[in-house]
Protein backbone atom coordinates (compact mmCIF):
# COMPACT_ATOMS: atom_id res chain seq x y z
CA UNK A 1 0.00 0.00 0.00
CA UNK A 2 1.14 3.69 -0.69
CA UNK A 3 1.03 6.79 0.85
CA UNK A 4 -0.51 9.66 0.47
CA UNK A 5 -0.79 13.15 2.27
CA UNK A 6 -4.02 15.12 1.80
CA UNK A 7 -4.79 18.39 3.28
CA UNK A 8 -8.54 19.48 3.51
CA UNK A 9 -10.48 22.80 4.14
CA UNK A 10 -13.76 22.47 4.97
CA UNK A 11 -16.09 25.71 5.04
CA UNK A 12 -17.67 26.36 8.60
CA UNK A 13 -19.03 28.94 10.00
CA UNK A 14 -16.14 29.19 12.47
CA UNK A 15 -13.51 29.17 9.22
CA UNK A 16 -12.03 26.77 6.87
CA UNK A 17 -9.88 23.05 7.90
CA UNK A 18 -7.36 22.00 6.13
CA UNK A 19 -6.75 18.06 5.80
CA UNK A 20 -3.44 16.98 4.82
CA UNK A 21 -3.41 13.19 2.91
CA UNK A 22 -0.90 11.56 2.90
CA UNK A 23 -1.38 8.65 0.80
CA UNK A 24 0.84 6.30 -1.60
CA UNK A 25 -1.53 5.06 -3.66
CA UNK A 26 -3.22 6.85 -6.10
CA UNK A 27 -6.58 5.24 -6.35
CA UNK A 28 -7.23 5.66 -2.94
CA UNK A 29 -5.38 9.46 -2.68
CA UNK A 30 -7.50 10.43 -5.43
CA UNK A 31 -10.75 9.10 -4.09
CA UNK A 32 -10.84 10.50 -0.90
CA UNK A 33 -9.23 14.09 -2.10
CA UNK A 34 -12.57 14.00 -4.63
CA UNK A 35 -15.02 12.93 -1.44
CA UNK A 36 -13.80 15.31 0.67
CA UNK A 37 -13.49 18.22 -1.39
CA UNK A 38 -16.88 17.95 -1.89
CA UNK A 39 -17.80 18.17 1.38
CA UNK A 40 -16.50 21.40 1.41
CA UNK A 41 -12.56 20.36 2.69
CA UNK A 42 -9.71 21.98 1.05
CA UNK A 43 -7.31 18.93 -0.01
CA UNK A 44 -3.30 18.84 0.44
CA UNK A 45 -1.49 15.66 -0.38
CA UNK A 46 2.03 13.73 -0.13
CA UNK A 47 2.84 10.71 -1.64
CA UNK A 48 5.32 9.25 1.44
CA UNK A 49 5.69 9.90 5.13
CA UNK A 50 8.65 12.30 4.54
CA UNK A 51 7.02 14.54 2.16
CA UNK A 52 3.81 14.26 4.49
CA UNK A 53 6.29 15.69 7.30
CA UNK A 54 7.37 18.12 4.96
CA UNK A 55 4.05 19.27 3.92
CA UNK A 56 2.70 19.45 7.71
CA UNK A 57 5.29 22.20 8.43
CA UNK A 58 4.65 24.03 5.22
CA UNK A 59 0.72 23.71 5.36
CA UNK A 60 0.11 23.52 9.12
CA UNK A 61 -3.14 21.38 8.28
CA UNK A 62 -5.64 21.09 10.79
CA UNK A 63 -5.85 17.43 10.68
CA UNK A 64 -3.91 14.40 8.88
CA UNK A 65 -4.95 11.41 6.91
CA UNK A 66 -1.94 8.79 7.71
CA UNK A 67 -1.89 5.91 5.42
CA UNK A 68 0.72 3.30 7.48
CA UNK A 69 1.90 1.67 4.70
CA UNK A 70 4.27 4.37 3.22
CA UNK A 71 6.97 4.77 0.89
CA UNK A 72 10.37 6.54 2.32
CA UNK A 73 9.40 6.85 6.06
CA UNK A 74 6.53 4.90 6.58
CA UNK A 75 3.26 6.50 8.51
CA UNK A 76 4.40 4.69 11.77
CA UNK A 77 7.80 6.42 11.54
CA UNK A 78 6.09 10.08 10.36
CA UNK A 79 3.48 9.96 13.12
CA UNK A 80 6.26 9.49 15.39
CA UNK A 81 8.24 12.41 14.09
CA UNK A 82 5.61 14.40 14.10
CA UNK A 83 4.29 13.77 17.78
CA UNK A 84 7.73 14.34 18.60
CA UNK A 85 8.20 17.87 17.18
CA UNK A 86 7.15 20.89 18.78
CA UNK A 87 5.75 22.51 15.92
CA UNK A 88 3.67 19.85 14.29
CA UNK A 89 2.97 17.96 17.77
CA UNK A 90 -0.80 19.28 17.97
CA UNK A 91 -2.00 18.59 14.74
CA UNK A 92 -4.06 15.42 14.80
CA UNK A 93 -3.30 11.98 13.12
CA UNK A 94 -5.67 9.65 12.20
CA UNK A 95 -3.74 6.53 11.13
CA UNK A 96 -5.33 4.86 7.63
CA UNK A 97 -4.98 0.83 7.32
CA UNK A 98 -5.71 -1.99 5.79
CA UNK A 99 -4.35 -3.88 8.68
CA UNK A 100 -7.34 -4.45 11.17
CA UNK A 101 -6.29 -6.42 13.76
CA UNK A 102 -6.11 -4.90 17.47
CA UNK A 103 -2.14 -4.92 17.58
CA UNK A 104 -2.18 -2.97 14.28
CA UNK A 105 -4.25 -0.47 15.80
CA UNK A 106 -2.47 -0.67 19.10
CA UNK A 107 0.59 0.11 17.24
CA UNK A 108 -0.74 2.94 15.52
CA UNK A 109 -1.97 4.73 19.01
CA UNK A 110 1.80 4.17 20.59
CA UNK A 111 3.11 5.80 17.28
CA UNK A 112 0.96 8.76 18.78
CA UNK A 113 -1.70 8.76 16.45
CA UNK A 114 -4.87 10.47 17.77
CA UNK A 115 -7.35 7.91 16.17
CA UNK A 116 -7.69 4.81 13.58
CA UNK A 117 -9.32 3.68 11.00
CA UNK A 118 -8.89 0.54 8.31
CA UNK A 119 -8.88 0.17 4.55
CA UNK A 120 -11.28 -0.21 3.00
CA UNK A 121 -12.13 3.27 3.38
CA UNK A 122 -16.19 3.54 5.50
CA UNK A 123 -16.65 7.16 4.35
CA UNK A 124 -19.34 8.02 6.30
CA UNK A 125 -17.38 7.02 9.89
CA UNK A 126 -14.17 8.24 8.69
CA UNK A 127 -16.19 11.68 8.21
CA UNK A 128 -17.22 11.41 12.09
CA UNK A 129 -13.51 10.69 13.37
CA UNK A 130 -12.35 13.68 11.26
CA UNK A 131 -14.81 16.30 12.85
CA UNK A 132 -13.92 14.94 15.67
CA UNK A 133 -10.74 15.98 15.75
CA UNK A 134 -11.07 19.45 14.14
CA UNK A 135 -11.28 22.39 15.86
CA UNK A 136 -15.02 23.52 16.50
Amino acid sequence: MGAVVAVVRRGVSAGMNKILIVEDNEMNRDMLSRRLTRRGYEIVVAQDGQEGLDKMRSEMPDLVLMDMGLPVLDGWQATSQAKASDDISGIPVIALTAHALEQDRVKAMEAGADDYDTKPINLSRLIEKIESHLPS
